[in-house]
């Protein structure tokens, strides 16, 4: 298997389409490479976000299916709406579109702290709060800043023993 470092990934712009073509190992690459904003208000509003790819089929006939229905309008996840209450902490919450009204649900916390992929720094996205059902409680969702407004993640779901495993790759860009 080849590893893709990021030195090896393409100096294409970079956008939600840019990234949506990217297997796993060059998001991972891409993420362990990126950075913080100055401030978490670099988030505030109401990016549009897109999921990428999902762990284990980047590599199979469906990663251009799924490529297609997450960036098409029909899909129910529209990105995360981000309100900063300082430079390193604030709110958050999920938009999805289930019928013709945008709805908001899963609310989160942000805050600056060490990854669980790398230990260095990013934006955590913290859903255990008690208004979440127990399966959105187990969620971890982390960002970093990969070009101006544009941020990288991976969605993590959290086991027994609090440690996290990938499950997706997802974006979100604030520059929409």
């Amino acid at each position: 298997m080849t590893t893709t470092t990021a030195h090896q990934i393409p100096d294409a712009p970079m956008s939600l389409d840019h990234l949506a073509g990217l297997p796993v190992d060059a998001l991972d690459a891409l993420y362990r490479d990126a950075s913080l904003p100055a401030s978490l208000k670099s988030l505030n509003g109401t990016p549009k976000g897109r999921m990428l790819a999902v762990r284990g089929l980047d590599r199979t006939p469906l990663f251009t299916p799924i490529s297609l229905i997450s960036a098409a309008s029909v899909f129910p996840w529209d990105g995360k709406s981000f309100n900063a209450t300082s430079d390193q902490n604030g709110t958050g919450i999920n938009r999805i579109n289930l019928t013709l009204l945008q709805q908001e649900w899963f609310p989160f916390q942000t805050r600056i702290e060490p990854s669980v992929i790398d230990g260095r720094d990013c934006i955590y996205l913290d859903y255990d709060l008690p208004e979440n059902p127990w399966f959105i409680r187990k969620i971890r969702d982390e960002l970093r800043q990969v070009a101006d407004g544009l941020f990288l993640g991976p969605a993590m779901w959290k086991s027994a023993n609090n440690r996290a495993a990938l499950v997706l790759w997802f974006a979100i860009d604030n520059r929409q």
